[in-house]
C-alpha cells in the first residue's frame, strides 16, 4: 500500500509489526481512525480492508513527557495569557517530535508567578485542542518544597516550608489541573502533606532531596509513587546509606523518572538503574518501573547560546543547559532522543527503550494504552546499523477532526 493511502485510511490493518515488551509480530486493526486490536500476526489476512507491511518494524504511541520546563524561548513558570499563540506553537513542535501529551513543569518561583502560571494552564486547557498536536495533559510543580542542598538550579529565595499551609497557598484554586508534584519529604515533620495531595489525586513525586532510606519508605508508605530525575538533585547511592534511591530501587511501586542526555546520569549508571528496575518486574507483570524525561528548558528548539532563565542566564551547548557558574540546569533535547540515546549505548534493547518514553509514562500516570488511542498517535521506529533508531509517525496526514 502506499504511503499517500495510508495517510487517509481511516481503516487498515498494520502487519508485521513489533510492540515494545513483545518481540512476536503483531497484527494492529485500525477501524474509523482508532486502535481497535492487536492480535498476533496472522499470514492469511483479510481483502476487506488494505494492509501496511511494518516488515518486522517496532510501533508505539508517541511519548509522554512528564517534565519539560519550556520550549520555543517560553519558560513555563513565565507564561502569561498573552502567550497562548505560543503555547499553541509548543503543542504543535512537541507533536512534531514524537510527544503525545506533556505535562508542562512549573519549577521553584514566586507564588504570584505559581498563581499566574496556574491559572493560564488552566484556562488553556479550556479551550478546544488542534487536530495533530501534543495535549497538555495537566501541570507538574517542581517545587518550591525543596531541600535547599539539593536545589541544584533552583532558586534558593523561592524555596519555601513543607507544611499544609503553604501547600495550598501554592495550589490555590488550580488543584485540579496539578497531576505531578516533586518535593523533598524531610521537609515536613508532620506527616500530613503527602496524604493530603494524595486525596486531591495528585502524584507525590520525591525529589531535590536529602531524604535517608527511612525517610523515604515512610513518604512511599504516606502515598508517595515517584522520583524525580533519578540520580540528580539527590545524595549517590552508597552501600550504608542508601538513601532516597536506594529506596526507591527496590520499592515494588515506585516509578522512577530520567534524564538520558549522557550527562544527567553516565551510561553505565543508567544500566545499574535499568537492570534494578528489571529484577522488580519479574513480579509485577509491568513493562517498566522506570520512565523518561526530557527535563527541557524553555530553548528546545533553539539554537545553542546564551538565553535568559528567571533572573538568571542559561547558556546551553550541544543539547546541555547551565547556568554562567556551572551549575547543569536541564537539556534542550526532545524527549525521543533520550530512546535514540539508550539505543545508541546499549544499555537496554531497542523493545525497552521505546518503552521507557512511551508506555512507561503512560503507566506511572494510569494514561490508557494503545486500545482506542487514535491512530494519529501511532509511531514507526526503525533499526539501522550501529546502534542507530529512527522514527516516523505513522499517519502523519490523517487528522483527528476526519476520523
Amino acid at each position: 500500500m502506499t504511503q499517500t493511502a495510508t495517510q487517509t485510511a481511516a481503516s487498515i490493518d498494520i502487519i508485521n509489526a513489533r510492540l515494545p515488551g513483545d518481540d512476536n509480530l503483531q497484527q494492529i486493526l485500525i477501524r474509523q481512525g482508532k486502535i481497535a486490536a492487536i492480535q498476533a500476526h496472522n499470514t492469511q489476512n483479510s481483502d476487506d480492508f488494505p494492509c501496511l507491511d511494518l516488515e518486522g518494524d517496532w510501533v508505539s504511541l508517541g511519548g509522554i513527557d512528564l517534565q519539560i520546563n519550556g520550549a520555543l524561548g517560553l519558560a513555563f513558570p513565565e507564561v502569561t495569557p498573552q502567550d497562548y499563540l505560543k503555547l499553541h506553537e509548543i503543542c504543535q513542535y512537541l507533536w512534531n517530535q514524537g510527544v503525545d501529551g506533556f505535562l508542562p513543569t512549573i519549577v521553584t518561583t514566586t507564588l504570584e508567578q505559581f498563581q499566574r502560571s496556574l491559572a493560564t494552564f488552566a484556562e488553556f486547557m479550556q479551550t478546544p485542542a488542534s487536530a495533530n498536536t501534543a495535549q497538555i495533559l495537566g501541570v507538574h510543580l517542581e517545587g518550591p518544597f525543596l531541600n535547599a542542598e539539593k536545589r541544584g538550579a533552583h532558586p534558593q529565595d523561592c524555596l519555601l516550608p513543607l507544611t499544609l499551609d503553604n501547600v495550598k497557598r501554592v495550589l490555590g484554586d488550580y488543584a485540579d489541573i496539578v497531576k505531578i508534584i516533586t518535593l523533598a519529604p524531610e521537609l515536613d515533620p508532620t506527616g500530613k502533606v503527602i496524604p493530603f495531595l494524595r486525596n486531591l489525586g495528585i502524584t507525590v513525586s520525591l525529589g531535590h532531596s536529602q531524604a535517608t532510606v527511612e525517610q523515604a519508605n515512610l513518604a512511599f508508605s504516606q502515598g508517595a509513587t515517584m522520583v524525580t530525575h533519578a540520580f540528580n538533585a539527590m545524595p549517590s547511592l552508597h552501600h550504608r546509606q542508601p538513601g532516597l534511591l536506594g529506596a526507591a530501587l527496590v520499592h515494588p511501586n515506585v516509578h522512577c523518572g530520567l534524564i538520558a542526555d549522557g550527562q544527567h546520569v553516565s551510561p553505565p549508571m543508567i544500566q545499574v538503574l535499568l537492570q534494578s528496575a528489571r529484577g522488580k518486574l519479574e513480579t509485577s507483570g509491568k513493562i517498566a518501573d522506570v520512565f523518561l524525561v526530557s527535563d527541557a528548558l524553555s530553548p528546545l528548539g533553539l539554537a545553542d547560546g546564551v538565553y535568559p532563565w528567571d533572573q538568571r542566564q542559561i547558556e546551553v551547548r550541544q543539547g546541555t543547559a547551565r547556568l554562567l557558574d556551572g551549575t547543569l540546569a536541564g537539556t534542550t533535547h526532545p524527549l525521543l532522543v533520550g530512546v535514540q540515546n539508550l539505543v545508541k549505548w546499549g544499555v537496554c534493547s531497542v523493545s525497552e527503550a521505546i518503552a521507557l518514553a512511551t508506555h512507561a509514562p503512560r503507566e506511572a500516570r494510569a494514561i490508557s494504552g494503545m486500545i482506542n488511542s487514535p491512530a494519529t498517535e501511532l509511531i514507526r521506529w526503525t533499526e539501522h546499523p550501529e546502534l542507530t533508531l529512527s522514527w516516523e509517525r505513522l499517519f502523519p496526514n490523517l487528522s483527528k477532526s476526519t476520523l
